[in-house]
C-alpha cells in the first residue's frame, strides 16, 4: 500500500460516466486531481486539464491492443512476476509493430 499523500497531485484520468460529486470528492481525499469533464446537464461545471484528458484514450487504445493478446487476456500466469514479465513483452511487440508501420 502506498503511503498517505503519495500521490499528491497526481492525475486522475476519468471518463465522463465516473464525473459525479461522491466519485470526484472520494479522488481528492486520496490527494489526486480527478481530470473528467463534466455532463452537459450539469448547472455549475467546472474547469478541467483537457490536453491531460485526451491522453486517456490513448491508455485505453493500448489496453484494447493488449487484450487482443490471449495470454494477457487471460492471464494464465501463475506468479505476478511472469504477468508482468509478459505484459512488458506484449508492449514490446506492441511498440515493434507501431514503429515498423511509421517506417
Amino acid at each position: 500500500m502506498a503511503a498517505p499523500g503519495a500521490f499528491m497531485g497526481a492525475h486522475l484520468l476519468m471518463d465522463r460516466a465516473y464525473e459525479g460529486d461522491s466519485t470526484r470528492l472520494l479522488a481528492e481525499s486520496f490527494g489526486l486531481t480527478p481530470v473528467v469533464p463534466p455532463k452537459r446537464n450539469r448547472t455549475a461545471p467546472w474547469d478541467y486539464d483537457r490536453q491531460a484528458h485526451k491522453g486517456r484514450n490513448m491508455v485505453e487504445r493500448v489496453f484494447n491492443r493488449m487484450k487482443h493478446h490471449r495470454k494477457a487476456a487471460t492471464r494464465y500466469d501463475r506468479l505476478d512476476e511472469t504477468f508482468l514479465a509478459n505484459l512488458q513483452l506484449i508492449l514490446i511487440a506492441i511498440q515493434l509493430k507501431n514503429t515498423s508501420k511509421t517506417n
